[in-house]
This record gives structure tokens, C-alpha cells and sequence, in this order.
């Protein structure tokens, strides 16, 4: 007795968070529904589906072996196929790669030697003005840092009492707070536990009833 081979719906695909194009692609291509053969494996990279990600969410591990199994000999005759291509391919690149190699060395070395020196001269130019910069702006800074400390410390004298008594108002008033509404938060979440529940309940059933069908 011949195995019975494994079938994709649209309603898998919407079920397991398919976008809505390939949902709508598959309705198209396919209908409804589909058995995992090689055909429509083929039919579907044919149309822009993504097989392999329909059959790794959709087929349970029996079936994704058939589906690979199915899929492997049409991969495999795509490789011979396009491997005299590929090869082609590799040959004719790589000589290009190298021809191109060998003809931008000569100029890239000679970039770099000029580039090397224009940036040794432009070192040597302003290494007097550079010199002189970090000279009169660390003076600057000195005097800057000198200042600005000493304000600092001024302000966080003043400023410290004051944090200190918003700290202990803050810190009676937020227990005060708690206090007062420890009872309601409590008998809230009393109530929305119930609710939780109630609504588990009654979405339970009806998630049941639409995996069933």
C-alpha cells in the first residue's frame, strides 16, 4: 500500500505566521491545499514560494524527511546541470580578477608613495602651529578647570542641604503613598487574576476549537 503523502493548507500557513503574500501566492498557485511532491516543489520555486520554509513549519519530522528526500533529487539535477556554468563561470573570473589585480598594482603603489610623502610634508608644516595650539589652550583649560571647580564645590554646598530635606519629605511622602494604596492595588489584582483567569478559560476552548477545524 502506497504511504500517503503529507498535505500543506492556507490555513497552516496563516496558522504558523506565513505573510500574507505568500499565503495569497500559495491560494493561487495551489488552491487551498497541496501534497509534498517533486512537482509542486518545483512549482513552487517556480512561482517565488518559499518551500523550505513552509516544510521546516508546516510537516511534522516523518514528513520533512519525505519532503527533503522529495526536493533532493531536484536539487541535485540542478547542480550537474549548472556546474559546467559554474565552472565557466569561476575560470573566466578569475582570470579577470587577477588581470585586474596586475594592472591596478603599479598605480595603487605609486597612490600610496605620493600620498605618504604629501602626508609627511603636511606633518611637518603644522607641527610648529600644532605645537603652539596645545600650548595656549592647555593654559586655557588649566584656568577653565580652576574656576569652574571652585564653583562647583559652592554649588553642591548649597545645593546639598536642599537635597537632603527633599530626600526625607520624598521618602515620607512615598510611604505614606504605599500606605494608603497597598488595599486598592491589592484588591486589584485580586480582581484581574479573576478576570486573567476567566478569560484563559473561555480563549482556551475557543483556541482549541479552531486548531480542531
Amino acid at each position: 500500500m502506497t504511504a500517503r503523502l503529507p498535505i500543506i493548507t492556507t490555513r497552516d500557513l496563516r496558522r504558523l505566521g506565513a505573510c500574507a503574500e505568500q499565503v495569497t501566492l500559495f491560494r493561487k498557485t495551489f488552491g487551498g491545499s497541496a501534497v509534498v511532491s517533486l512537482a509542486n516543489a518545483r512549482k513552487a520555486a517556480e512561482v517565488g514560494l518559499d518551500a523550505n520554509w513552509i516544510a521546516t513549519r508546516t510537516l511534522t519530522a516523518p514528513a520533512q524527511a519525505k519532503y527533503y528526500k522529495v526536493t533532493a533529487a531536484a536539487r541535485a539535477e540542478y547542480d550537474r546541470v549548472t556546474a559546467p556554468a559554474r565552472a565557466e563561470y569561476d575560470k573566466v573570473t578569475a582570470a579577470a580578477l587577477a588581470e585586474y589585480s596586475k594592472v591596478r598594482a603599479a598605480p595603487r603603489a605609486e597612490y600610496d608613495k605620493v600620498r605618504a610623502a604629501a602626508r609627511a610634508e603636511y606633518d611637518r608644516v603644522t607641527a610648529p602651529a600644532q605645537a603652539e595650539y596645545d600650548k595656549v589652550t592647555a593654559a586655557a583649560q588649566a584656568k577653565y578647570y580652576k574656576v569652574t571647580a571652585a564653583a562647583q564645590a559652592e554649588y553642591d554646598k548649597v545645593t546639598a542641604a536642599a537635597l537632603a530635606e527633599y530626600s526625607k519629605v520624598a521618602a515620607a511622602a512615598r510611604a505614606e503613598y504605599d500606605k494608603v494604596t497597598a488595599a486598592a492595588q491589592a484588591k486589584y489584582y485580586k480582581v484581574t487574576a479573576a478576570a486573567q483567569a476567566e478569560y484563559d478559560k473561555v480563549t482556551a476552548a475557543a483556541q482549541a476549537e479552531y486548531d480542531k477545524v
